[in-house]
């Protein structure tokens, strides 16, 4: 029941219970027996202290209802108004993304077919160290050669092209499409960052991996270095295969890194660089050679084949390597093959148990103060010839043509013995004495 409804009643109470007693009052005047009541007073009669409170609360419980109906009528009012309100959100943003889903496609092929990049100027790209999908996205940004980084990094994923980009200079149009411009940092024969090395002949790997970084060719020495250890390019070079002593020696692909004038890419991997060394070497030993002793041209690999019985290929490259360390001349470089050959093949029966050669003592360091501090005072190479018989394991530094033909076309001597005093002049013995003499000589001489 509302409060104007219980208002209502109780003014209706009071008038009736002041007309029941001015009548009471009237009838005690007029002497009457018994009181008249008129109507009002009667309905007043029917009117108890329960039926006031039933009444109450019949007439609050339809105000409750009406109260409830209301509400439910205005909540459903509301519901369809929020939903009128939801749909035109859901339609607008529909609409929204439609269009900017339809501009990033149409802007994005625009970009990716390069339709508004008339522009047909080069510009010049770098692309970092250990590049990402970002670093190489923001550098083609940068120069101005993409416009739409979001749908290139996205191009090259689908073309799983995103892996595959390397460090280096580029000069690039800025009118390439999409594949172009992968295709283009792709291949490295793109590159301009080139970098002209020249490896002289008689170096060894550690002078050459030094080279390398000086130039800055070379990104990781100590990589480079353990791949010449290992056995990863056999299966491409035939020559390395044959290689049967790698734990005896200290860097199995020493004297196969051909001496010659490379052009390397800045800070090139270290296995691109080694298979360059390799790929010319094997070009190198295929080559026609003019040789004395031949009517007509040949090839290291055929010189060797005909020696094959005495020396294979690896041991002519021992003995190149030795020669080339040691000769001051081509014309020397002969008569120490010629040396070499004989106390290998007939040195014991003079007496003339090993080579003898101090190039051998230190490998793989030149020198004695080019050992490090960390192998001690009384360092002993694995390849000293003073100490061990016959060849050393492997080969002492990189032989250059000359000296590989030397080693398979010695001169023909009775020579045991070499020695060069401080100007380079050979002096050459066939017995102990002889090379005695020769020493005190060159020493009375050099003073």
């Amino acid at each position: 029941m509302s409060l104007d409804n219980y208002n209502e009643t109780e003014k209706k109470l009071e008038q009736q219970r002041r007309r029941r007693a001015e009548q009471f009052r009237l009838n005690i005047e007029n002497n009457q027996q018994e009181p008249v009541w008129d109507d009002d007073v009667s309905e007043l009669n029917s009117f108890s202290g329960e039926d006031v409170k039933e009444e109450l609360e019949r007439n609050s419980r339809k105000a409750l209802k009406k109260i409830k109906k209301a509400e439910k009528k205005a909540r459903k009012a509301k519901d369809k108004r929020n939903r009128r309100i939801f749909n035109l959100i859901w339609l607008v943003s529909v609409i929204i993304v439609g269009v900017t889903a339809a501009m990033f496609i149409i802007t994005g092929m625009n970009d990716m077919l390069a339709i508004n990049r008339t522009d047909s100027g080069t510009v010049h790209v770098d692309i970092p160290e250990n590049p990402t999908l970002e670093t190489v996205t923001a550098a083609l940004v940068h120069k101005g050669v993409i416009d739409e980084p979001t749908y290139f990094k996205l191009y090259a994923k689908l073309t799983k092209a995103d892996d595959d980009f390397t460090q280096g200079s580029y000069e690039m149009r800025k009118n390439m499409d999409y594949e172009a411009v992968v295709n283009y940092l792709l291949s490295s024969s793109n590159r301009t960052d080139t970098v002209s090395v020249t490896i002289l002949e008689g170096q060894n790997v550690l002078e050459i991996a030094n080279t390398l970084e000086e130039q800055g060719a070379l990104n990781d020495r100590e990589e480079f270095l353990r791949l010449l250890s290992s056995d990863d390019f056999d299966e491409d070079f035939d020559f390395l295969a044959a290689i049967t002593n790698k734990s005896d020696r200290y860097y199995k692909l020493e004297g196969y890194l051909y001496p010659d004038t490379y052009e390397f890419y800045a800070n090139e991997d270290p296995s691109a660089i080694i298979y360059k060394f390799l790929n010319n070497y094997e070009s190198k030993v295929n080559e026609k050679q003019e040789v004395s002793g031949y009517s007509k041209k040949t090839t290291v690999l055929k010189m060797a084949e005909e020696q094959k019985s005495e020396y294979s290929l690896d041991d002519i490259m021992i003995i190149a390597s030795i020669i080339q360390a040691e000769a001051a001349n081509v014309d020397d470089m002969y008569v120490i093959s010629s040396v070499l050959h004989n106390r290998l093949e007939s040195g014991a029966d003079i007496g003339v148990n090993t080579l003898g050669l101090d190039s051998t003592q230190f490998y793989p360091y030149r020198t004695a103060k080019d050992v490090p501090s960390g192998e001690g005072n009384n360092y002993v190479s694995k390849y000293d010839t003073y100490e061990h018989e016959g060849l050393p394991a492997g080969e002492i530094c990189s032989p250059g043509m000359d000296a590989i033909l030397a080693a398979l076309n010695p001169s023909s001597t009775g020579y045991y013995f070499f020695c060069h005093d401080s100007q380079g002049q050979a002096y050459y013995a066939s017995t102990l004495y002889e090379q005695e003499a020769n020493l005190e000589y060159i020493e009375s001489y050099d003073k």
